[in-house]
């Protein structure tokens, strides 16, 4: 079988990849995973994925700021991130949303900076990446207020129905990540058969979240295979047919070159 999937989020930035990145990403190419999107959560973490999808064909990268360091994020420095959108293997905006459930960063704050984010969107012309916990009202509200010009995608999916539902009227792709394959995901489950072929993506959100049967260990783009194969199960697809559309669906979503 022709299995070549695309991990469209993965933090490979980060500490916990530091000691063997180079073998989690030999380990992705065996695996059959083709390109993998590391993503920005600030400033910082937002040079270091262009830089690593600068130095490794395979990578590419989003430039952004997470809810969760909202707070932190110095206006100051907003140029500085901006300019990052120059570079060629920078295919989106974010990690951007809203998150209220660890509110981590003043709810107003989350917004402001959300906000701005699906501005940039729009004035780069790049697809947004969105974080939505417990927030899917005020989330899908500025969405809608704003607009998405170059598409956009609700990343992690931990909602059900009624939620996928919602983000596909606003035209969000929805990516599914190991979580699908937990005891306790059965509103994801529920969900994911709703999803049309064009609209659907995998992720692993590594190093969070591992899938089964790798559950408690660090996650890693090479296990998004086995999301995959759940979300295949799910909706009565072979795991062929569901690496290809996801593939080609992450590749319109970002730009990237056919994979």
């Amino acid at each position: 079988m022709d299995i070549r999937l695309i991990d469209s989020h993965a933090h490979l930035d980060g500490v916990k990849f530091a000691d063997d990145r180079e073998d989690v990403l030999r380990r992705a190419r065996e695996a059959g995973v083709v390109a993998t999107l590391t993503i920005g959560v600030d400033l910082a973490s937002s040079e270091r994925a262009v830089a690593l999808a600068t130095a490794h064909d395979e990578l590419y990268a989003t430039v952004g700021v997470h809810p969760h360091d909202a707070a932190r994020f110095d206006d100051a420095d907003w140029p500085r991130l901006c300019a990052l959108f120059t570079h060629a293997k920078v295919r989106g905006v974010g990690e951007t949303g809203l998150d209220y459930f660890y509110d981590f960063s003043p709810r107003e704050r989350q917004q402001v900076l959300f906000r701005r984010q699906l501005e940039l969107a729009g004035d780069v012309g790049r697809p947004v990446v969105i974080h939505i916990r417990d927030a899917y009202d005020d989330a899908f509200a500025l969405i809608a207020e704003v607009g998405l010009p170059a598409g956009g995608v609700v990343h992690c999916f931990t909602g059900g129905p009624t939620e996928c539902e919602r983000a596909l009227a606003l035209g969000l792709f929805v990516s599914i990540p190991g979580i699908v394959t937990f005891k306790n995901g059965d509103s994801i489950r529920a969900a994911v058969p709703l999803i049309p072929d064009d609209r659907l993506l995998v992720e692993t959100d590594a190093p969070y979240l591992a899938p089964l049967p790798h559950r408690g260990r660090r996650n890693e783009p090479a296990y998004v295979v086995e999301t995959a194969r759940r979300v295949a199960e799910l909706r009565g697809q072979s795991l062929a047919e569901l690496a290809s559309l996801t593939r080609a669906n992450t590749c319109r979503l970002f730009g990237l070159p056919a994979l």
